[in-house]
């Protein structure tokens, strides 16, 4: 994304802002300080912008530059010995076809900045509330945003329908995360919900400079002579989507790309494969070697000259200015350059962007790759970067809608030692549970969630018959949440949860027979088997990471007084009475068993409450809660003495479904060496747990290091721990001694000979210090010392930063995956970047540059595509330099025998088709289609993969080997027919004496040659090649006969002088011989070469060649790799993704809309819950989980 400055054309810049004055209502006034404006670009070009910036990317390539001087050189008659426009045509041609595919790339980014800039937007103008496009919201404005809209700019609340200021938003297009958030606004602007009230708000807002800190925010609002505190919690910011609220009034404080979304999206930038950086290398590497053949054949033409020159003045008279026999080798070596200039051919570069081109249409056109539920096809959104795909080393992955569908299901349960959930057949053996199984029947209960699927039929069963540990089981479930009801409908229940796991576990016992309907701030509502019942809701004891569990006390309508807990089983097992211990080691196995398959699990328990015993705690809580100093403290401790004493109920066991095949991609992926990462906005627990899920972690792991210091000292003696740790080294370096970060600077060798397994996990405010200077090398190779990573709560802004440290130190191919605008910087950073359609919007998609609907398809694409392209790329360009090698050197050879006069060889319309017609259809047709091995092969063997990552296919000595091949090709080619010539006659008896048949003899084996080799280097023959290959072959003589006729010859004589000569050569038996010879002695050598390596030295992909050739008449088994079950000991990862204050937020009763709160509200009541806001405003609304 460009920075605001640089749209600036002006070149006065403005210097960065140090703090920012908002005024409402006064656009003369913020206008002054010429604050962006509301339109966003994500495009690289404009009208006027686009032919000098695409040139200049064009020529960062140095072939491009290397022919522009050619041109130049063609330009002058006494150097050229070809035609100017055999350059210019083909450089125009290459530089025009990319021109338009950059075109026509940044036209759709256009076309997206414009759809989101033409959004509509309620501005306030001159009294009344207008339409207005997103891109014409200026800074100051007050704008209305209504329900399930998208915020158009960062802005500081201000009122809304809800009470006291309220309103919920969504974020997962920031942080990816899809539970709802709150936003309060401040109590003296809350009532502000009358237009007129807003027209004459004049307050002004101080605030820090524009920033990429989502979580943060500084600033004061000064309104009549007073001052008002502003942080994060009154913010919304462009990107979140206003949830479960019917209006709200907001003033715009940053827009455009200065709000903290944009901030956070980096800069596009100009992507270029690293075998475009080999192929710039290699084409000075050329150029040099053309220079020295160019001096060497300068320098024999001054001696030429000098020595035997002189003899021919008589009848072939010096011109005027090279008299010189050292100026005619200067000239002589310039004439050379253009004449061997065909080393590196332009249609080198028209041929690799139709390769990519038709590569990037075979991953469009994939229907293995195609979502049938979304209708999504894969989509090559570049065509630059295909081959890579064949090289990832590292790949960086979101979590919540990659890896995960973000949906909570409710999959088993153990209630008093006995678990439901799986199903069983005839002979009480377990059956795996697929699309075909029989779901239970829901139909009992008209208010049951069409869309909940359950299989045992025994939960069912059992409460229907009235068990009572069932039932109070899903009682539970039902009244121990913070879920907000909504019925739009008789019996069309909409939940509101604040994470997913609640609304499955609510959802659950809705199924079952007890439906939470209606909820005020006193009473909870429930329809319990077909009845409604209401208990009255005394207290909530919130959630917190320390507590790791939440209650509720409730009283039911026989007035008995009842304590409903649910959190981690590592907390709630402590506050059971002794009379659960039986119950608790039976439910400790159920939950290793459920933990064992990957599923988040959570303990449920129960507590009969006496009336006196409640009536006194609660006095002591209405005291603690009025406290100013250890309030937090005082009522945790309250809390814990009411948890004490507690029965066991049971277990909830609920799968955060991950996307199909995701454990499958990922064991796959890991066996092909690609090092996953993931990073991802959720809280610490909730990934890990998504980690075992993935089998990214596993139990059977050496160890898991979670670093999660507050201070850079802390975490750099955690990191400096666990490297240690894995090296075996003894001493423990000096935790204060920062310079010593180097000691294990080369640790290449260590990643090399590590057998055991490790994992690293590091929270996002600890990674912002690993991130620094002093321990980013340090954080990289422990990093990369453990075989999986995970890195959470971390910001868009990190997870690039994460991407950008590897990238700059890891000579390493990247990949960043992700499907939210959270995941829009990593993606842009990455040397490729890849979008998923998911449910988080496509703003990743439109930054990609591959997007597809699942993250399964990764495989696929690398796999098989990914390597395929590079193999194929690899392929062509060691058979283009090849051919090309021994097409030009054949004029070096000939150099030595014509004086050094710059003649060329071959007739100058061979040269002139050589590349574009004689030669190039086969080349393409192997770079288009060739196959080492089929695709099912690619993915049972994803060691195939390596060599890409290695760049073992084409590389600097893959070059140097094809080239020497080229030179001895170009060296026989040469010489075979000059020595056939001095014992060869016709069969007439008479001489091969012209030049003309000898150039007509070698052009001919040339063509020969090139394809009989093309021919014996495809792997994979289909009907095209066929064609290609022998059409090439029948093009050339059709050519050579047409171009050295007699008719073609009396129309344009000087353009044809080679008249009859292919006739009368090729005629000869003789000629065919020579040909023949050639041929054989020219290919047999390589073709033997091949033989011996493949049948001696078989690299991997030899062996499964062999092995498919075996196997071709038989039906390719698909690979099944299995999911790994792990047995787990870790549980409960549903409480850390709970958050804190909603309990209170019920409780006080302003979280509910008017018309719904009580009248008869107690005032004891309404004193509880009057300090929540005072309590709000000291914490944060996401507690962050300390390890």
């Amino acid at each position: 994304m460009e920075t605001t400055q640089e749209e600036d054309s002006s070149c006065d810049k403005p210097a960065p802002e140090k703090e920012r004055r908002v005024k409402a209502n006064a656009r003369e006034y913020n206008d002054k300080f010429s604050y962006a404006d509301n339109r966003i670009k994500t495009s690289k070009y404009n009208v006027f912008t686009f032919l000098p910036v695409n040139l200049f990317e064009q020529f960062q390539r140095v072939a491009n530059a290397y022919f522009v001087i050619l041109l130049i050189l063609q330009l002058i008659p006494e150097i050229s010995s070809l035609s100017w426009f055999t350059t210019i045509v083909p450089l125009v041609l290459v530089l025009t076809v990319t021109a338009v595919k950059d075109a026509a790339d940044d036209y759709f980014r256009h076309r997206s900045d414009q759809r989101v800039n033409n959004r509509q937007s309620q501005v306030l103008i001159r009294g009344s509330l207008q339409k207005e496009k997103w891109m014409n919201v200026r800074v100051g404005d007050i704008i209305k945003l209504e329900n399930n809209q998208f915020v158009a700019a960062d802005i500081l609340l201000l009122c809304s329908s809800e009470p006291y200021g309220l309103c919920y938003i969504e974020t997962a297009e920031l942080d990816g995360e899809t539970n709802l958030k709150v936003r309060q606004a401040l109590s003296v602007t809350s009532d502000l919900g009358d237009v007129s009230k807003l027209m004459d708000f004049d307050g002004e807002v101080i605030c820090e400079p524009p920033n990429n800190k989502l979580d943060k925010f500084t600033g004061t609002l000064h309104w009549k002579e007073n001052k008002f505190s502003l942080d994060n919690e009154k913010m919304l910011l462009r990107g979140c989507v206003l949830r479960n609220t019917e209006w709200c009034f907001g003033m715009v404080i940053f827009a455009g790309l200065q709000t903290k979304l944009m901030q956070n999206c980096g800069k596009t930038k100009f992507k270029r494969t690293s075998i475009d950086k080999l192929m710039n290398t290699l084409v000075l590497w050329i150029f040099a070697f053309l220079i020295c053949m160019g001096v060497v054949l300068a320098i024999g033409n001054t001696i030429w000259e000098t020595c035997i020159g002189t003899k021919f003045e008589v009848f072939l008279p010096r011109v005027e200015f090279q008299s010189s026999s050292v100026f005619s080798g200067f000239l002589t070596f310039w004439s050379y350059i253009i004449i061997l200039n065909t080393v590196v051919p332009i249609s080198l570069y028209v041929s690799v962007e139709v390769l990519r081109l038709g590569h990037s249409f075979f991953i469009n056109w994939d229907q293995k790759m195609y979502c049938g539920q979304t209708d999504t096809s894969a989509e090559a959104r570049t065509t630059t970067l295909n081959e890579e795909l064949g090289q990832v080393e590292f790949i960086f992955s979101d979590k919540t809608g990659t890896l995960t569908q973000n949906i909570m299901v409710f999959s088993k349960c153990s209630i008093n030692g006995q678990t439901y959930g799986d199903v069983y057949d005839e002979l009480d053996q377990r059956v795996e549970i697929t699309e075909k199984t029989a779901c239970v029947d829901f139909s009992f209960n008209p208010l049951c969630d069409k869309g909940f699927k359950f299989y045992d039929s025994g939960l069912v069963e059992a409460v229907k018959r009235e068990d009572p540990s069932v039932q109070e089981f899903f009682r539970l479930l039902a009244l121990c949440h913070t879920v907000m009801p909504e019925e739009k409908s008789e019996g069309n229940l909409v939940y509101q949860a604040q994470s997913p796991d609640e609304g499955a576990l609510v959802t659950a016992a809705r199924n079952f027979g007890f439906v939470f309907r209606a909820r005020t701030p006193e009473t909870i509502t429930l329809w319990e088997m077909g009845r409604a019942v209401t208990y009255q809701l005394l207290a909530i004891l919130d959630f917190n990471n320390v507590r790791k569990r939440m209650s509720v006390i409730v009283k039911n309508p026989q007035g008995h007084i009842k304590l409903y807990c649910k959190g981690a089983d590592t907390v709630i097992f402590d506050c059971l009475d002794p009379s659960s211990n039986d119950l608790m080691y039976t439910t400790s196995e159920h939950l290793s068993e459920f933990a064992g398959e990957g599923l988040r699990t959570l303990v449920l328990a129960y507590k009969d409450i006496d009336e006196e015993l409640y009536e006194v705690w609660m006095k002591r809580l209405r005291c603690a809660s009025t406290v100013i100093e250890n309030r937090e403290e005082q009522l945790a401790a309250l809390y814990e003495e009411m948890e004490q004493g507690m029965k066991l109920l049971g277990a909830t066991a609920i799968e955060d479904k991950l996307q199909e095949g995701v454990p499958e991609t990922i064991a796959c992926l890991s066996l092909a060496d690609i090092k996953i990462w993931v990073l991802t906005g959720d809280k610490l627990e909730t990934a890990m747990s998504i980690g075992y899920s993935c089998n990214m972690l596993r139990d059977d792991m050496n160890e898991v290091f979670v670093v999660s210091g507050h201070t850079q000292l802390e975490v750099q003696q955690q990191l400096r721990s666990a490297k240690e740790h894995i090296i075996g080294l003894s001493r423990v370096s000096s935790a204060g001694d920062v310079e010593k970060t180097d000691m294990f600077a080369d640790d290449s060798v260590f990643e090399e000979a590590i057998i055991a397994e490790y994992a690293l996990v590091i929270n996002g405010h600890s990674l912002a210090h690993a991130l620094e200077p002093q321990l980013e090398h340090i954080l990289l190779d422990l990093a990369c010392l453990c075989k999986t990573v995970i890195c959470c709560r971390v910001t868009p802004m990190q997870k690039a930063q994460v991407v950008e440290l590897v990238k700059r130190h890891k000579r390493a191919v990247t990949l960043a995956v992700g499907d939210g605008a959270n995941d829009v910087s990593m993606i842009k950073t990455a040397h490729i970047g890849v979008g998923i359609s998911g449910q988080e919007g496509m703003q990743a998609v439109l930054a990609s540059d591959y997007s597809f609907a699942q993250f399964r398809y990764l495989q696929r694409l690398l796999l098989v595509h990914g390597r395929w392209s590079y193999f194929r790329m690899c392929n062509f360009l060691s058979y283009f330099f090849y051919k090309n090698f021994a097409f030009t050197l054949v004029h070096f050879w000939y150099g030595f025998f014509c004086g050094f006069s710059a003649q060329t060889v071959y007739d100058q319309w061979f040269i002139t088709l050589f590349n574009i017609v004689y030669t190039s259809l086969p080349v393409l047709a192997v770079g288009l289609f060739d196959q080492d091995v089929n695709d099912q092969n690619s993915l049972r063997y994803p060691s195939l993969y390596k060599p890409g990552q290695q760049n073992l296919l084409f590389n600097k000595h893959q070059f140097f080997l094809c080239s020497l091949q080229g030179m001895t090709t170009s060296f026989l080619l040469f010489f075979i027919p000059y020595g056939a010539f001095f014992v060869m006659v016709k069969e007439d008896g008479s001489d091969f004496s012209d030049q003309q048949t000898f150039a007509v003899i070698i052009a001919t084996a040339l063509v020969i040659i090139v394809n009989v080799q093309i021919g014996l280097d495809t792997h994979y023959w289909t009907a095209v090649n066929h064609l290609f290959v022998g059409g090439s072959l029948v093009v050339y003589f059709v050519l050579l006969f047409a171009m050295q006729s007699d008719g073609l010859f009396s129309l344009l004589q000087s353009n044809f002088p080679f008249m009859g000569t292919a006739r009368n050569s090729l005629s000869e038996r003789c000629v065919w011989l020579v040909i023949l010879l050639t041929t054989v002695v020219c290919v047999v050598p390589g073709l033997v070469v091949s033989f011996l390596r493949a049948n001696l030295f078989p690299t991997l992909t030899d062996k499964v060649r062999r092995l498919q050739r075996c196997r071709k008449k038989q039906r390719p088994q698909e690979q099944s790799l299995r999911r790994v079950s792990r047995r787990s000991s870790r549980r409960s990862a549903y409480a850390f993704s709970h958050q804190e204050g909603y309990g209170e937020l019920i409780t006080s009763g302003k979280n509910m809309r008017t018309s719904t709160v009580s009248s008869a509200c107690s005032p004891e009541r309404t004193a509880d819950g009057s300090n929540w806001i005072e309590n709000v405003l000291m914490r944060k609304n996401e507690v962050a989980c300390s390890s």
